[in-house]
């Protein structure tokens, strides 16, 4: 009998088929591979950082996961926006998260059993459906592992400005400010959180305290303007009901403004009171003293090419300040209230 090239050639085609299609479905009932971040987890922990994103430069979670890794952190990273650049350039675009597609992401992690984190971090968030997302994401990881540290940088506003929609301030003050474990508001975000002014350092350390009260037990004004002097105030309630340990950092002040400053240090102060729990003073020092030299060498980089570094919006030298970030070397010391 004779069998035409094209019956060969089709049945080829069959048998090849087959065998592919048995080898996908044995796959397919295959159990996955273990996620090694879950299985042999890093001294340090796993992070969930929701924040902002650009493709260009230095904000959000391109200045908080590069960081955090450094210091040894398995992180993943949600973008609450995605930017062409930050906000200070002529113009931008990019897509915004909402609450839904947040919590479909949620959802997806959960569905593979990926939900397990030691720290959820935030930063910028620019609505209140979102942020109310943020609190359901929070009650879903501490639901699964009940000794999740929240840390929360509240992202409204700077030099008396929002640059939120003020609802934002009192979802922040009544829902979040209460289930968080650190807060690293600037001086302006203190003010709005506690409702009082700040214009003294006692000012600044009564603020502590009242958020204290409302909920977490660590917490960092990374920036305050007070009699001409720039001095960061952290405060650790390490009991309820207990007086807190405060301290103070002076912290030069500089003629230029940076874009990413503030999620960067707030990365690092997650990432080095993780390792020393107990001394948020040794944590501050060592985050303060990475970011001083930071941005030192980015005005030196700036002035290199030949650019007036107090004309507008600088990208800090991230990946430049690697050695810095990872052991820095530790200028500016702490000083204790008694």
């Amino acid at each position: 009998m004779l069998i035409s090239l094209t019956h060969t050639t089709s049945l080829y085609k069959i048998k090849t088929f087959n065998c592919r299609f048995r080898s996908f479905k044995n796959q397919a009932m295959a159990p996955p591979p273990p996620i090694l971040s879950l299985e042999l987890p890093s001294d340090t922990g796993r992070v969930l950082s929701l924040q902002s994103h650009t493709v260009q430069g230095y904000v959000g979670n391109k200045a908080a996961v590069f960081p955090l890794q450094l210091l040894g952190f398995d992180v993943d990273p949600i973008n609450s926006v995605q930017f062409s650049n930050h906000t200070g350039y002529p113009t931008f675009k990019g897509q915004v998260l909402d609450g839904k597609q947040l919590w479909d992401l949620i959802e997806g992690l959960e569905a593979n059993n990926l939900l397990f984190y030691t720290h959820l971090l935030t930063g910028y968030i620019g609505s209140v459906s979102f942020l109310t997302a943020v609190l359901e994401v929070v009650d879903k990881l501490r639901s699964i592992n009940p000794d999740l540290k929240y840390v929360c940088d509240p992202v409204m506003g700077d030099e008396g400005k929002l640059y939120v929609p003020p609802e934002l301030v009192s979802v922040y003050r009544e829902k979040v400010v209460p289930v968080a474990s650190m807060l690293t508001p600037n001086h302006f975000e203190a003010e709005q959180l506690t409702g009082s002014r700040i214009l003294s350092e006692q000012d600044g350390r009564e603020a502590c305290n009242i958020l204290h009260a409302a909920g977490p037990s660590k917490v960092v004004i990374t920036s305050m303007s007070v009699d001409g002097n720039l001095i960061l105030i952290g405060s650790h309630q390490k009991e309820k009901g207990q007086t807190p340990e405060q301290f103070k950092i002076l912290i030069p002040k500089i003629h230029a403004y940076f874009t990413g400053t503030g999620d960067l240090t707030t990365a690092l102060l997650l990432g080095w009171s993780n390792k020393y729990p107990d001394n948020l003073d040794k944590a501050a020092e060592l985050a303060v003293s990475s970011v001083q030299s930071l941005l030192a060498r980015t005005l030196d980089d700036y002035r290199r090419v030949g650019y007036d570094p107090q004309s507008s919006s600088l990208e800090i030298r991230l990946i430049q300040s690697q050695d810095d970030i990872r052991s820095p070397e530790v200028k500016y010391k702490a000083e204790r209230y008694s």
